[in-house]
């Protein structure tokens, strides 16, 4: 295809997924406690200012994540009220994970960040915000897990079975933007490992070179990379593209709500792990730091965990996650971001200045 035809319509098809974002999600008004709530960082990073037994939590989360927090959050507020007397509200913004590490570093005032990438949350450390020791937890930081899977239409009418169909001629394929979706890694990731599994099975050994082609022979079938993980499912809800490249629990938590796709999880695949911690600088500052401990502390607790796991999640704790097994399978070559080398050498080989991701961009 034509690259001027190809991104004139990628940016029609991302101008329309925005426009269908903003209008099927909205911008949430409501808080706990009545304070306000926005799917973007707050004007001015959030005062976060303290009233008389009330106290004020600001936080920012990757996009994904909004539907379950909103129920958590309120559970948390009863709770702390009745162990501490203290009233809690939220300021809530919402928004793909690499923006909102972004608006944190550059002065959006979480309290808590709850992201999809460990490298996401390393951007706050780096900047001072953060300290190291927010993986020093029992799940190392982690508060959800998923896989990536594929999203088809009702009945596969195209018959995918794995990350090798993406490639074929005539498949239309959606997964958002790495440069700012932390979800888009985690599917790219996903794609180069399968690449790598596939290649290791015929020569013996992971070959990167085999899996840049594979990622590259995906990418030319992409037909829209959104901003977020949650803007690429409202696209291919009104229609755009034949799979979506996904994290798990979206499609589980759509198919709930009564959509008729078809779930398709390849044999080889990423685990996915999401993290959240306190912006120790932030929380300091607003007089909230034990608050804020505690919520990030009760996300990775029995209760909060079977939220998540209601909203399609794989849970970090072992008790809750014995209470769901039966609704996921462990695919048979699942994989998780050490084989990839881990988080720094996949920041520097897949994502950096001359990586794979921007060779395959540049049809290298």
């Amino acid at each position: 295809m034509n690259s001027n035809r190809l991104n004139g319509r990628r940016g029609r098809v991302r101008l329309l997924s925005g426009w269908l974002l903003a209008a099927a999600l909205g911008v949430s008004m409501a808080g706990c406690g009545g304070a306000p709530s926005a799917n973007g960082p707050a004007d001015g990073g959030g005062t976060a200012s303290q009233e008389s037994g009330t106290a004020t939590l600001v936080v920012g989360a990757y996009s994904v994540a909004k539907d379950a927090l909103q129920e958590i959050l309120p559970s948390f507020a009863k709770a702390w009220e009745a162990k501490t007397g203290q009233k809690l509200r939220f300021q809530e913004s919402y928004e793909a994970s690499g923006t909102q590490a972004r608006s944190i570093v550059g002065g959006f005032k979480a309290d808590v960040a709850v992201l999809s990438l460990e490298g996401d949350m390393d951007k706050i450390v780096k900047a001072g915000l953060m300290s190291e020791d927010w993986k020093k937890t029992e799940t190392g930081g982690m508060i959800t897990r998923s896989v990536v899977v594929l999203g088809t239409r009702e009945g596969n009418p195209l018959g995918i079975a794995g990350f090798a169909d993406l490639a074929r001629p005539g498949v239309r394929v959606l997964f958002p933007n790495p440069k700012v979706s932390g979800g888009a890694q985690w599917d790219i990731n996903a794609i180069y490992g399968a690449g790598l599994k596939q290649s290791e099975r015929e020569s013996g050994q992971p070959d990167p070179a085999a899996a840049k082609a594979f990622l590259a022979d995906v990418y030319k079938n992409v037909e829209s990379m959104d901003k977020s993980g949650r803007a690429s499912m409202a696209a291919f809800e009104y229609g755009v593209g034949d799979v979506i490249v996904t994290y798990e629990n979206e499609l589980l938590a759509r198919v709930a709500q009564g959509v008729r796709y078809e779930i398709v999880t390849p044999d080889d695949t990423i685990l996915i792990e999401n993290p959240a911690g306190v912006v120790g600088v932030n929380a300091d500052a607003h007089g909230v730091r034990e608050a804020a401990d505690a919520l990030v502390s009760y996300m990775s607790g029995a209760e909060a965990q079977a939220v998540f796991a209601e909203h399609g999640f794989r849970p970090v704790s072992e008790e809750v996650a014995g209470r769901y097994e039966d609704r996921y399978r462990t695919p048979s070559g699942l994989f998780d971001i050490g084989y990839l080398g881990g988080w720094d050498r996949v920041r520097s080989e897949l994502y950096g200045k001359r990586g794979v991701w921007y060779q395959v961009l540049a049809g290298k």
